[in-house]
């Protein structure tokens, strides 16, 4: 008994990036909403024509947040209520002194976050995608750019 494929979509090869972008806009244009594209190099104008929008900065941001109230917390904890000591008359709350590690708890969540959220949105590792199957598109990493139209579209 064979194993029927599932059809992943349609590809198309083009030599050049402009006849990518242009083809991506019309295939936008006619309705088609899930599909990718792949080239050598990054080209700011495909981005713009698949209406592609991360949310990694999203997630960065609510993590530096989330990093510096908890680089601050942590400061506020041990030198205010858990373990007051009194140095020089200053206040235990002293906030100018918990600038620096609350700055760094910041960057350092944020960044950490930021690294293993593009990781999971680009959904890698992925030793296998489809697209591999295509005959010439090793030539993705080279001089050719790939447009897919995925199957999953409803216009398809």
């Amino acid at each position: 008994m064979t194993e029927k494929t599932k059809l992943y979509g349609l590809m198309a090869e083009f030599d050049n990036p402009q006849a990518i972008v242009d083809a991506t806009n019309a295939a936008y244009k006619a309705g088609y909403r899930k599909m990718d594209a792949y080239s050598p190099f990054p080209i700011e104008e495909l981005q713009e024509a698949l209406h592609f929008h991360t949310r990694v900065q999203y997630i960065v941001l609510v993590a530096g947040i989330i990093g510096a109230l908890l680089g601050y917390g942590l400061q506020y904890w041990t030198s205010a209520v858990d373990y007051p000591i009194n140095i020089g008359g200053r206040p235990y709350n002293s906030w100018v002194s918990f600038i620096p590690i609350t700055f760094e708890t910041t960057i350092l969540i944020g960044a950490f976050s930021g690294a293993i959220g593009m990781i999971l949105l680009n959904g890698l590792p992925q030793p296998y995608h489809p697209v591999f199957n295509v005959p010439r598109f090793s030539m993705a990493s080279s001089d050719r750019f790939f447009l897919c139209i995925e199957s999953e579209d409803p216009k398809f």
